[in-house]
């Protein structure tokens, strides 16, 4: 039993069963011993998993590409900042700077990563030591100020602790507890909050008797958090997902938790505690509905691989083939990002709007699935 485990085991026999969103916030972002807040290596090839920053420089160029069309549709204001919210190592960050080191935009452009890891700031600082002046950090939204800009994230929403739910005669919630010999054992009792009841019957979710899936609230909370900093712009997420008549759909009665440990998947959160990412994939009904209400607008939704083709990833392919000394290698690595085998319908991109009607943007004019949210 390593610490984390040892400090979870412990609350639960102080207070109790615990829902599995907090479950999933201590193995994640436990202060002293969660996934996130160590020094071990999470991304590539000796880590745990890839994202898509990992795969080829290409990925931070065309997300450039993008911000850089925001910020002309914006009328080009003299600063504009890039948020990036859980930057991983820095690449992305890297690559975008990179790419818009010869624009206009460059002078006008200031990123800021939002990291409370401290581990993870420093790799990051180290990566990125070649623009002191173009890139600063912050513990959280809120010290950034107001913002005119982009928020941008890839693959944070996932991780968001969430709720696990089954149905039984009524919807029940699952919670963590332990067996005579302190193994962790699921059982099922009242909804911990509210909000969950209230989100089956405004996406209209109907299940079955023995369904379990997610509910994730954070989600909400952190539209809010966006909406009380970002002045005038956008948000720009990419990550794992659904809408919701998919996303709660019969054949997806077990749920979309996965946990990757050393490059191998698997659907067992209770082992490698701390030593594993845990995600569940998002409802992009809620994203669209929730930042709405608020008076955010969905500007676009498609699939990663047709929105980098949109914005002319096709030219840097051409580009790499004439330039590049091992041009079968990159292309293999360009391709997980596009083609639906890999990321390219797995991940979704959402770019959200806080300002008059939303602008029609390059990376969504092949195909815009806003109506099927």
């Amino acid at each position: 039993m390593n610490p984390l485990q040892e400090k979870i085991v412990e609350q639960i026999r102080k207070k109790g069963p615990i829902t599995f969103e907090q479950f999933m916030s201590m193995a994640l972002y436990d202060p002293d011993f969660g996934y996130y807040n160590t020094e071990s290596r999470k991304i590539g090839r000796e880590g745990d998993f890839y994202t898509s920053s990992y795969l080829h420089p290409v990925f931070g160029a065309v997300v450039g590409r993008q911000i850089n069309e925001m910020w002309d549709l914006m009328g080009r204001p003299d600063n504009f900042s890039v948020v990036e919210m859980g930057a991983g190592a820095g690449y992305v960050c890297k690559d975008l700077l990179d790419s818009l080191r010869r624009t206009d935009f460059f002078s006008s452009l200031q990123y800021i990563i939002i990291e409370r890891s401290p581990a993870m700031r420093d790799n990051q600082q180290k990566l990125l030591s070649e623009f002191p002046d173009k890139v600063k950090w912050a513990s959280a939204l809120n010290d950034c100020g107001s913002i005119t800009g982009c928020i941008f994230s890839n693959e944070l929403l996932d991780a968001f602790p969430v709720h696990l739910v089954r149905m039984e005669d009524s919807l029940k919630e699952i919670y963590l507890d332990l067996d005579s010999e302190n193994r962790f054992i699921e059982v099922t009792g009242d909804l911990s909050s509210d909000e969950i009841a209230h989100y089956f019957r405004e996406f209209s979710i109907e299940i079955e008797k023995g369904y379990t899936t997610e509910v994730n609230l954070g989600i909400k909370d952190w539209l809010h958090e966006i909406n009380e900093v970002l002045q005038r712009g956008f948000i720009l997420t990419i990550d794992y997902g659904y809408p919701a008549w998919d996303y709660y759909s019969e054949d997806r009665n077990r749920g979309t938790i996965l946990c990757y440990h050393k490059h191998q998947i698997n659907e067992t959160p209770y082992m490698n505690i701390g030593e594993q990412d845990i995600t569940a994939h998002v409802n992009y009904s809620a994203v669209k509905k929730w930042g709405e209400e608020i008076g955010i607008r969905t500007a676009g939704f498609c699939g990663q691989g047709v929105f980098m083709v949109s914005l002319g990833i096709d030219d840097d392919i051409k580009k790499i083939a004439e330039g590049s000394g091992d041009y079968l290698f990159e292309i293999a690595r360009i391709k997980k990002l596009i083609l639906p085998q890999g990321m390219g319908e797995s991940h979704n991109v959402m770019v959200q709007y806080k300002g008059a009607e939303p602008p029609k943007l390059q990376g969504f004019s092949i195909r815009n699935q806003i109506k099927n949210l």
